[in-house]
């Protein structure tokens, strides 16, 4: 079968499933191989910029025909069986009306397969549903099962600590906004408290007050679509803000910056990696200390 993935996440799922796709987006890298396939669609913003101004881009793209746009001559080249999209956000990934008008337009006899994940069970369904499309089911059991059972290893092991401290997870930073989605149900499974959003609400922009109010113990910093070096490229957009240095995380040393690209703002199978890392930074005598290309403390910065 004939397979286009269209977002990052769907590219991871559906090698985990033994399956390489024929083409994908122009942000899949994971695996690696994933890189080397065709990009069937491009993004109309600078990636590279500041997340002030990629702020600004998207607002102007959403203005005039949207963030993403289909290479149409690449999709009627590869003429898949399956195309996997998205309808969770638009600015992630290219959204699946849009694929829908591409493939009527181009006349193509295609299935449009469409994730809309917002927890942990919709990114496991999804792996189901995946599987069931390209004849994987069996492995998609298997692999949906694996990752439960690393969840539950997690969920377990969290009632077992001292401390519940209150957390906060910042998806973006000009403006701030504060993680939803699976974001808050992985806090609480990790052993934490998350107060500011609700599970499955999407992410929207805050007040800094209101971060500053809520002052948690712990402050994750993980913005969409950015890896650590830009994440630290773009600190000062949180740094430079009043009363950082007497937000609680911060004089404690518990600000954590995770990238965001490749684990908590992708919903594939390494969202388990991610509640894995989340665990530790709130426990960390706890659990198993995190890969440094993952996840970085940032320490003595007021």
């Amino acid at each position: 079968m004939r397979v286009v993935t269209l977002l990052p996440s769907a590219t991871e799922i559906v090698y985990s499933l033994g399956v390489e796709p024929v083409g994908v987006s122009h942000e899949c890298d994971y695996p690696p191989a994933a890189r080397d396939l065709p990009s069937v669609n491009r993004a109309r913003i600078d990636p590279t910029a500041s997340s002030g101004e990629i702020n600004e881009q998207v607002a102007a793209a959403e203005d005039d025909g949207g963030v993403y746009a289909i290479e149409t001559e690449t999709l009627a080249d590869l003429d898949p069986d399956l195309i996997v999209t998205q309808g969770v956000c638009d600015v992630c990934a290219v959204d699946h009306v849009v694929v829908e008008d591409a493939v009527a337009e181009l006349g193509l006899d295609t299935e449009v397969l469409t994730l809309d994940v917002h927890s942990l069970d919709d990114l496991f369904d999804s792996i189901l549903a995946v599987g069931d499309a390209i004849d994987r089911g069996e492995r998609a059991t298997e692999v949906v099962a694996t990752l439960r059972a690393r969840v539950n290893d997690i969920e377990m092991a969290a009632p077992y600590v001292e401390d519940t401290p209150s957390v906060a997870v910042l998806d973006w930073m000009d403006p701030v906004m504060v993680a939803g989605h699976w974001v808050p149900e992985m806090i609480e499974l990790a052993g934490g408290e998350y107060e500011m959003e609700t599970a499955g609400a999407h992410s929207r922009p805050r007040e800094w007050a209101e971060i500053r109010s809520h002052d948690p113990d712990v402050l994750v910093v993980a913005p969409c679509g950015f890896d650590l070096d830009q994440t630290v490229d773009n600190l000062a957009d949180l740094t430079g803000r009043p009363g950082w240095g007497d937000l609680s995380a911060v004089r404690n040393d518990r600000v954590f910056l995770i990238d965001g690209h490749h684990y908590v703002n992708r919903s594939g199978p390494r969202l388990v990696d991610t509640l894995s890392f989340l665990a530790w930074a709130l426990h960390p005598d706890v659990f198993d200390d995190p890969p440094s290309d993952a996840v970085r403390p940032l320490t003595g910065i007021q």
